[in-house]
């Protein structure tokens, strides 16, 4: 039984969340950034909001343009350009959303959007047109996602998504995993989420007090393309999820001029399976609008994944895949 905790204090890692920084002139003068890029970046925020925590900054080299921490987060003129083949649902979600806030993809597990918000907004994100607004439903709407699952025995695990869930606080898990402890077929809980890397002072004493107590074992993906993403308050953050049980697990995608060169890939899983994230997933850009200048061909992406399992151990190799709109699984590219 989990145990009341006290939800009402403004944390540390909410402060650092309301104080990320929001608008690229702030960004580009704590850089020290070429500001013939400026007016690009802004245009490109107006369609799809720029976010990125202070903390994270720290780590990237001033006055580098191409510092790959940067490259993830930078608003772009690309951005702005139709680009045939993109579209703003490339995976077909609004399809299998059958109750505001569930999305039923595939057999045996459902994935909750529990917040519309992230702590960072990569520009290549795949749910940077999702509809948020209308799969918000509420603590009332939360109750029929719950329904939806205790109805269909078939589903056995409950991806927790957004956005990040782990933006929501305490609060809200602890209420939401008290319901699905009630559903005795949900034999897993699964957390996808970047802030761990981003925001690694989200990992409080409450939350691992909150995941050592959880009734399902507890799956923690986290999000991490780079090396560089991974510092001395991620490796102590990590270490606290990995000594409270969570069997932790990297998913990544593959970036043009980011980490698409066997060294960097090396490199970011090595660091990775250091601090005791096993790599999973390394994904091919899901082909949503506004972010074709992060994509590489697939025939490069299996070179690439063909040189690394040359120089690395198996257990050090993620999966290549991709995702297609109706598709029952992730798709193997090897």
């Amino acid at each position: 039984m989990m145990t009341t905790q006290n939800f009402s204090k403004i944390t540390a890692w909410q402060t650092a969340l309301i104080d990320a920084i929001t608008d690229p002139a702030e960004l580009f003068q704590l850089l020290q950034l070429d500001s013939h890029l400026l007016d690009a970046a802004k245009a490109a925020a107006k369609l799809f909001p720029f976010k990125v925590p202070r903390e994270f900054v720290s780590r990237m080299q001033k006055g580098n343009i191409d510092d790959p921490l940067l490259r993830q987060i930078l608003p772009l003129h690309a951005e702005l350009i139709e680009t045939p083949g993109y579209t703003n649902d490339p995976l077909g979600e609004a399809a299998v959303n059958p109750v505001p806030g569930l999305l039923h993809k595939y057999k045996s597990r459902v994935l909750l959007t529990l917040v519309g918000t992230c702590a960072i907004n990569c520009r290549y994100c795949f749910r940077r047109h999702f509809p948020y607004a209308d799969n918000n439903p509420g603590s009332a709407g939360w109750e029929k996602a719950v329904e939806y699952i205790a109805k269909d025995p078939s589903i056995t695990e409950v991806i927790l998504s957004g956005g990040d869930p782990l933006v929501a606080n305490d609060k809200i898990l602890f209420q939401l995993s008290e319901k699905l402890n009630a559903i005795p077929h949900i034999k897993r809980l699964r957390i996808h989420t970047r802030i761990p890397i981003i925001l690694p002072e989200r990992i409080t004493p409450e939350f691992i007090q909150w995941i050592s107590q959880l009734k399902q074992k507890l799956i923690i993906v986290t999000h991490c393309n780079h090396a560089q993403e991974i510092n001395t308050a991620v490796k102590i953050a990590i270490a606290a999820l990995h000594q409270a049980g969570a069997t932790l697990l990297n998913q990544a995608v593959l970036l043009k001029g980011i980490n698409d060169d066997v060294q960097t890939l090396a490199e970011l899983n090595e660091g990775l399976f250091d601090i005791h994230i096993h790599p999973y997933y390394l994904h091919c850009l899901d082909k949503v609008q506004g972010a074709a200048h992060f994509d590489i061909e697939k025939e490069r992406a299996q070179s690439l994944h063909k040189e690394l399992s040359e120089r690395l151990s198996g257990y050090l190799v993620p999966r290549l895949v991709y995702e297609a709109a109706g598709a029952l699984s992730k798709l193997s590219l090897t």
